[in-house]
């Protein structure tokens, strides 16, 4: 499997005067990071996080002295090697697993690719960019979903839309 990188934050701005900056998750939670001490190729080494109560957490980094650094991160994304990872139960992916499949039916008709995978809080949701350009949310579902490797992802007929 390919090591690139995978997406576990982001860096929603500066929180107080000391560095400190605000994270948005997209893992399993303050937990999910401090298994890494390192992200951005080591660019970024985390030295302190903690929950912030609302669903996201506070974090300090070396590299960060102050206020005005801490703001120059806003937007920034903190990436570990997909190595870095835990190893997967089956049925279970990483999101940035699927991204990039290429995509078919159960019948076999080549559909697109994989654009992105969302979460709105009710499960995910695959983005279809079909070869056409236009897109289509699957949920991933057994039903949807039947089967996806490392090579591609096959989603039911009754779910394809025009």
């Amino acid at each position: 499997m390919q090591d690139k990188p995978v997406t576990l934050a982001a860096v929603k701005g500066a929180h107080g005067v000391t560095g400190e900056v605000r994270l948005k998750l997209f893992g399993e939670g303050v937990d999910a990071l401090k298994n890494h001490k390192s992200f951005n190729e080591g660019s970024l080494t985390l030295s302190k996080i903690r929950d912030d109560g609302k669903g996201g957490a506070i974090a300090r980094f070396k590299e960060v002295a102050d206020r005005n650094a801490a703001e120059k991160l806003r937007g920034t994304t903190l990436t570990v090697p997909r190595s870095a990872l835990p190893p997967l139960d089956e049925g279970e992916y990483y999101h940035a697993d699927l991204v990039g499949l290429k995509v078919e039916t159960d019948a076999g008709e080549a559909i697109g690719t994989v654009g992105n995978v969302l979460n709105y809080g009710a499960g995910d949701l695959v983005e279809i960019k079909r070869d056409g350009g236009k897109s289509f949310l699957v949920p991933m579902t057994e039903q949807a979903v039947p089967r996806w490797d490392a090579q591609v992802l096959v989603i039911s007929q009754d779910f394809v839309e025009d």
